[in-house]
C-alpha cells in the first residue's frame, strides 16, 4: 500500500493545476489521502447525498417516489448539464426517475425537482449527522457564469473524504439495516442508490482505464474551478476500492496547448487505474 501511495503521489505531482483525493482499500479498510479533507467545490459530485437526504425523506413519508415530476419550460433555460433541457416541455416522470437523472445523466432540471423542496440548511444538517462534516449545500440550481476564481462561499462544498465516507454507508446501508438506520433509509433504498450509482453514463474518469465491463458505482462532477469524481469500484462483482478525486485551479488551455479538462479527467482516471492494479 505504500507503494500504492507513492505512486498516487507521483501522479498528483505531475501536473499544471491541484488534485486532493481518498482512497479506501475495500478489501482491508486501509485509507490514505492526499488533503482529503481540504474543502473544495462540490460541483455535481453533491447529488449523491441529495439522493440520499431525498430517499431518507421517502422513508420518512414526506416525499413519494411516485409523486409525478413536471417538466416546464421555464427551468428549461440557463441548464448546462442533463438531458430534460432538450425534451418537450410538460414531460411527466416519477420522482424516482428524476433522482435517476440527477445522478446517471447529472440533470439539474431533475435535481432542482427533487431539491425543491428540501431545506438547504437542513440538508447540509443531514449531512452533519451521518459523518460528512465537511459538506455544505448552498444552492439548489448551481449559479450559472462564475469566474474561475469563484470564492468557496459562493458553491456547495465538500471533501474528498467526506465523499468517501458517504460511498461507504450506502454501500454497507445496502446489506446492513444498522448502516441503512444510520443513513435514515432502509437497506431497499440503499441498494437502489447504490445501483443508480452503477447505471452512471459519465465514465470518463473514474472508469476511464479500466477494463470495460467494470462494475462502478460513481458520480462526476464539473464547476469553473475543476472536475471531479467519486466512485466504488468492484473486481468480480466484489467492492474493490472507493475513491474520491477533485480537482481545482484547472486552466482552460495545459502547456502543451490541450484542453484544461481533459488533462483533469486522465488525471482522475490514472489514479483510478493505479489503485486498481496497486490493489489486488
Amino acid at each position: 500500500m505504500e507503494t500504492l501511495k507513492s505512486r498516487l503521489d507521483a501522479l498528483s505531482d505531475a501536473r499544471d493545476f491541484d488534485i486532493y483525493w481518498h482512497v479506501r482499500n475495500l478489501r482491508t479498510g486501509q485509507e490514505f489521502s492526499r488533503d482529503g479533507d481540504r474543502i473544495l467545490p462540490a460541483a455535481s459530485v453533491r447529488k449523491t447525498s441529495v439522493m440520499m437526504a431525498a430517499l431518507n425523506a421517502v422513508h420518512e413519508g414526506l416525499l413519494s417516489l411516485d409523486q409525478p415530476v413536471v417538466i416546464e419550460e421555464h427551468l428549461q433555460a440557463n441548464i448546462v448539464s442533463g438531458i430534460c433541457q432538450y425534451m418537450t416541455p410538460g414531460l411527466l416522470m416519477p420522482m424516482r426517475d428524476a433522482i435517476l437523472q440527477m445522478i446517471i445523466t447529472s440533470d439539474n432540471i431533475c435535481t432542482y425537482e427533487v431539491m425543491k423542496d428540501l431545506d438547504l440548511d437542513e440538508l447540509t444538517r443531514y449531512c452533519a449527522r451521518i459523518g460528512m462534516k465537511d459538506t455544505v449545500h448552498r444552492t439548489k440550481l448551481p449559479p450559472v457564469g462564475l469566474p474561475g476564481d469563484h470564492a468557496l462561499q459562493a458553491v456547495t462544498t465538500t471533501t474528498a473524504r467526506d465523499q468517501v465516507h458517504l460511498l461507504d454507508l450506502i454501500l454497507r446501508g445496502a446489506s446492513n439495516a444498522s448502516v441503512a438506520s444510520h443513513l435514515g433509509v432502509t437497506t431497499q433504498l440503499c441498494a437502489m442508490a447504490l445501483q443508480f450509482l452503477c447505471w452512471q453514463r459519465f465514465r470518463n474518469m473514474i472508469p476511464a482505464l479500466l477494463p470495460l465491463t467494470t462494475k462502478v458505482a460513481n458520480k462526476t462532477g464539473r464547476g469553473q474551478r475543476g472536475w471531479m469524481d467519486a466512485g466504488i469500484v468492484f473486481r468480480d462483482d466484489r467492492p474493490l476500492y472507493s475513491l474520491c478525486a477533485i480537482t481545482d485551479n484547472v486552466p482552460e488551455t495545459m502547456p502543451d496547448g490541450l484542453p484544461g479538462h481533459a488533462a483533469a479527467t486522465r488525471r482522475i482516471a490514472q489514479l483510478s487505474r493505479a489503485c486498481w492494479d496497486g490493489i489486488g
